[in-house]
């Protein structure tokens, strides 16, 4: 496959690629879905009183995300969508997770009785992605290109969001936005744009990580980044169900309804994926994707609750990384999904990474998120939009950046309610979906038709 049938590809989807070059596109994943990973389970192990724990929840998160994102690559009967899809611990359920946990708390639980719950709510939880993958046909009305689109891009919009709170030091740092947090984050963010517009496909494949060791080196010199201790234990075994196993029907309703809304992102990243990797989005093959894509989400998560971690979702800023490297190749994906096992099953590997200072990760990840966004763009404006698709793309940016810009708009709302809008990409994914289905279709007239086709890019 050459790289003028890729397009802009260095390798193209089916493509396979030596092992250096496949280790280093797959660093590259991981350096960029890392902090998502550990984030959750830090934010929901500290809110429940679970301190004691932490180390091995972050071991069985990244464990869990290395077997998902292996199964996404592999496609192996039918499980998967054969593509580079990195499998993290989704920061959808954090608040249905933490009121669920405090409940437990309430009723007189202990720290192991709110983990067994948890994690048996979340492996029946799982059953909706896996069962909702078996229905992808009749759901392919809902989730057209304008929907999809316009998740994808309010999903890149709350990434840059995150971004640019690590380039400014993280949340709750002391030096918050200091020149010196700003200057570590611009100069990696320098360094890796400038790097992946280079012709060496060597630069352009290492970019992000040159660009991440450069800013440690410069963090170091500058005396911001000091390595510490990695921990006494140098493997971790993973056990199934170590807590027990729980059930309550009361925590189990909001989770299956946020594991509903997950699947809407879910198809949002894998058909931006598809399109970046130069696959059609409007075929069989396509649909085929989605299923397995969607059937591996629901197996990674009954993996992850089996282990002790949250619920796994597919992350979007792989997509980034797959358009700044030009590396498509699904075998990538086997590389992410070892690494992360490896640094599951091998904590100091994974407590070293972690220690990467904020600002670095912040600058590294802005270019990153901002091609998620514009893949988003690029997926409504397929086709010439219509009025009512611009009533649809307009309200849907207008709830979703509406709620991400003020929160306290579902302050007075159930707390259900709170925990399935809360996002920008629910809110207005949800918003574009409801409007789709009762908005009429306009009829276009033969004048209107030809325009749309004069409208449309022209091949030679």
């Amino acid at each position: 496959m050459s790289d003028e049938k890729n397009g802009t590809l260095l390798y193209g989807l089916e493509q396979r690629i030596p092992p250096l070059p496949a280790f280093f596109s797959a660093l590259q994943h991981v350096l960029a879905g890392l902090v998502g990973i550990i984030t959750p389970p830090l934010i929901i192990g500290a809110t429940l009183g679970l301190g004691e724990w932490m180390p091995y929840l972050i071991s069985m998160s990244l464990l869990a995300s290395g077997i998902g994102t292996f199964l996404q690559a592999n496609r192996v009967w039918g499980v998967g969508a054969g593509m580079i899809c990195m499998q993290g611990t989704s920061f959808a359920f954090l608040g249905v997770a933490i009121a669920g946990g405090m409940w437990v708390k309430g009723q007189g639980g202990s720290a192991q009785d709110v983990m067994a719950m948890l994690f048996g709510v979340n492996f029946v939880a799982a059953l909706v992605p896996v069962i909702v993958s078996r229905f992808i046909e009749p759901l392919k009305k809902i989730f057209t290109p304008v929907i999809t689109g316009s998740v994808i891009a309010l999903i890149g919009i709350s990434l840059i969001k995150v971004s640019v709170i690590n380039w400014c030091g993280g949340e709750g740092a002391k030096d918050f936005a200091s020149m010196s947090n700003i200057a570590l984050g611009a100069g990696t963010l320098g360094i890796i744009v400038l790097l992946s517009c280079a012709k060496n496909r060597w630069l352009r494949l290492s970019s992000v990580v040159i660009g991440i060791a450069a800013g440690c080196v410069g963090a170091a010199l500058s005396g911001n980044f000091h390595l510490s201790g990695i921990g006494e234990t140098w493997f971790r075994v993973p056990a199934l169900f170590p807590f027990g196993f729980q059930f309550n029907s009361a925590i189990f309703l909001p989770i299956a309804l946020v594991s509903l809304v997950c699947i809407l992102e879910a198809v949002g990243d894998l058909t931006a994926n598809c399109l970046i990797s130069r696959q059609s989005i409007n075929d069989g093959a396509f649909r085929s994707r989605l299923k397995g894509g969607i059937l591996a989400d629901g197996i990674s998560c009954m993996v992850a609750a089996m282990l002790c971690a949250f619920p796994n979702t597919t992350f979007a800023q792989n997509n980034g990384v797959i358009q700044m490297t030009g590396v498509a190749s699904r075998y990538v994906g086997r590389y992410i999904g070892v690494v992360l096992i490896l640094l599951g099953l091998f904590p100091p590997f994974g407590e070293i990474l972690r220690q990467i200072p904020t600002p670095v990760l912040g600058g590294a990840t802005m270019v990153m998120f901002g091609c998620v966004v514009a893949a988003g763009i690029r997926i409504i404006t397929q086709t010439p939009l219509t009025r009512r698709d611009m009533l649809i793309v307009g309200l849907a940016f207008g709830f979703g950046l509406g709620v991400e810009a003020v929160p306290t708009f579902l302050t007075h709302f159930p707390p259900i309610i709170g925990n399935l809008f809360g996002s920008a990409a629910t809110s207005g994914g949800l918003v574009a979906i409801v409007l789709n289905l009762i908005i009429p279709e306009e009829k276009l007239t033969a004048a209107a038709a030809a325009r749309s086709n004069d409208d449309r890019p022209q091949t030679l």
